[in-house]
């Protein structure tokens, strides 16, 4: 028999949802519950689609891989930052291994994989490949046999965070039936041991309607146009996953997983303007209007930390000898940062009511890191709030999301689902860094020893 695996990736797919509230409703998602080995998967830290499907296709943790976000500092200056891509990644993925051992891969929108690099199969990129140059696949000449298939590849939705609802169904709609064409395409008609797909449309559909579907949400209004969006798709999604088994053996592992999962999003928090209102960064006015921290006219010689905002916080301290023009010396980092760790996690809602805040450092996260990791990450009310990164607003709480509306955030835990002939039902205890050890267990190839994760049986 010829082994094959088949891994069906959900960006954002939260277990309240699959495994809880929708799961009768989605008959091939609840047949592979049924008759395999679910769990609820604890993602990286930060729970983010860059690095966490990396560090599912690698078995090791951002620390390992050396980027933390979207955006990474390259060096120690303010404002050097570069968006993550595949050129960052230094540690073997789980098809360039299994391609070294002569099985043919197919990659389908595996965040970062833009450029495309070689591999043992065919690659497509990912969504950070929208409105790059240069091919978009491996090898190049697959990119015009797609567009002749399925037409225009729409890598993403773009600019998901958008009043026009109709519009954003619209897209989410047409760019996972493109994406489920193409993979019935692709494993129709290449030779396949190992097969992965990516579908973003889970996660924009939840930044975008969270609101109209959860009762808890303080947007929530019953009856609304939309209460349904979300768990439509969802069934919409698993009909298109039950469409895309029949075109697989029967004897084919399948592997349904999410890189992170998803909740309401309460606010957020004005990271940069608390550590101004506290004394920590100093600008040399105050902004008569909300501005980006890079057009906000900081005195770094007076300044002691900064943060940047997203799903969760990252802080960085101004450090002598470091940073170009460091303030705090570097005997009394660690008092500031414990200091700054437990101000933070004291943070109550604008109620006054504690928000159970966490705040990590790179010591406990990582262990050992590459490149620059922030000194600080902060998961707002456990990631129910956002991290403001922007300065000049009055107060610290803010309602919405400041660049564009947003209904959710990321949460640590996803998915992960495997079919088996045995099945044990609901596990504990797994990571995403499982999952790679498990696909190369399966097909009988040693699992490197520098990889962090363990083999799921």
């Amino acid at each position: 028999m010829t082994k094959k695996v088949l891994l069906i990736g959900l960006d954002g797919a939260p277990p309240a949802l699959l495994f809880e509230r929708w799961r009768g409703q989605l008959a091939n998602i609840g047949r592979l519950l049924e008759n395999g080995t679910y769990a609820r998967l604890r993602s990286t830290d930060p729970p983010v689609t860059c690095p966490a499907w990396m560090s599912l296709a690698t078995g090791k943790n951002p620390g390992q891989l050396g980027f933390y976000g979207f955006k990474n500092r390259v060096d120690y200056a303010y404002h050097a930052y570069r968006l993550v891509s595949s050129e960052m990644v230094k540690e073997d993925t789980v098809w360039e291994i299994l391609g070294r051992a002569g099985k043919r891969c197919v990659v389908l929108g595996v965040p970062p994989t833009y450029p495309p690099r070689p591999v043992n199969g065919w690659m497509v990129s990912c969504f950070l490949a929208c409105g790059g140059k240069g091919p978009w696949t491996y090898p190049p000449e697959l990119g015009p046999e797609i567009e002749t298939e399925v037409g225009e590849y729409l890598f993403d939705v773009r600019d998901f965070r958008t009043d026009d609802k109709e519009h954003l169904l619209e897209q989410i709609y047409k760019m996972t039936r493109q994406r489920f064409a193409l993979a019935r395409y692709l494993l129709s008609r290449k030779k396949w041991d190992f097969f992965m797909l990516v579908e973003m449309g889970p996660d924009r559909i939840h930044h975008g309607f969270w609101s109209f579907t959860d009762p808890e949400h303080r947007r929530y209004r019953a009856g609304n146009p939309y209460e349904n969006a979300i768990r439509d798709y969802y069934c919409y999604l698993d009909r298109e996953i039950g469409e895309l088994l029949k075109f697989v053996p029967e004897e084919t592992l399948i592997l349904v997983v999410s890189d992170h999962g998803a909740k309401r999003m309460d606010g957020g928090i004005a990271l940069n303007q608390w550590l101004v209102d506290h004394g920590y960064l100093t600008l040399a006015e105050k902004p008569s209007q909300v501005l980006p921290l890079a057009r906000a006219g900081v005195i770094w010689p007076r300044t002691y930390a900064w943060g940047e905002g997203g799903y969760c916080g990252r802080v960085y301290l101004n450090v002598k000898g470091r940073e170009p023009q460091g303030a705090v010396e570097p005997s009394l980092y660690h008092q500031l940062r414990d200091e700054l760790k437990r101000k933070l996690e004291a943070l109550p809602d604008q109620s006054g009511r504690r928000l159970n805040t966490r705040v990590l450092t790179p010591e406990e996260t990582y262990g050992r890191w590459k490149n620059i990791a922030p000194d600080l990450l902060i998961y707002f009310g456990d990631l129910s709030w956002r991290a403001i990164g922007s300065v000049g607003h009055p107060g610290w709480y803010l309602e919405e999301n400041d660049t564009g509306p947003d209904d959710a955030n990321h949460d640590c835990e996803g998915i992960f689902i495997m079919s088996g002939k045995r099945a044990r039902g609901e596990i504990e205890g797994r990571h995403l860094v499982d999952v790679a050890p498990t696909v190369l267990d399966f097909f009988g190839i040693p699992v490197p020893a520098d990889i962090e994760g363990r083999t799921i049986e």
